[in-house]
């Protein structure tokens, strides 16, 4: 098992904010925990917390205390932020190579890469884009608890 692991922000916020599958996530980050494993993301991922936690406010679905409150959970968060030489540089490669519209997702792709560890996210739009280019790209959606597998369907 690699020690290490990349996190992007459709999967953090569902630590932080109720969402469906936010149980899933929480059990996924504390099987990393229990295996002492690494999370990383790249410093872009406190922004993007912080504004979907904004938009989250302006929308009315939180109010400004419980966005507060979120982000507060966010940074209590045991995250390893890096930004690696040559991280934006290839964000705009891999944004490039899938045509994706920004770069935002392509700059966890990169760190991933660059780190040589899996990237996990809720965005299943993200994982059915480069999935079968990128082998490391893991989603939420997939993954179930050692101990339970797939519910029947």
């Amino acid at each position: 098992m690699n020690l290490l692991a990349c996190a992007d922000a459709s999967l953090v916020i569902k630590l932080i904010v109720a969402e469906p599958d936010s149980d899933q996530a929480l059990r996924l980050w504390q099987s990393w925990l229990q295996a002492c494993q690494t999370i990383c993301a790249p410093q872009l991922l406190t922004y993007e917390v912080a504004s979907s936690l904004r938009r989250r406010v302006w929308r009315g679905m939180l109010t400004p205390q419980e966005a507060a409150s979120a982000l507060e959970d966010f940074l209590a968060l045991d995250v390893t932020l890096t930004d690696p030489v040559g991280l934006g540089k290839r964000a705009l490669e891999l944004a490039d190579r899938f045509h994706r519209p920004n770069a935002y997702d392509a700059h966890y792709l990169a760190l991933a890469e660059m780190l040589g560890c899996d990237l996990w996210t809720a965005d299943e739009k993200l994982y059915n884009t480069v999935r079968s280019e990128l082998d490391w790209i893991r989603w939420l959606g997939n993954w179930f608890p050692p101990d339970e597998g797939p519910l029947p369907q």
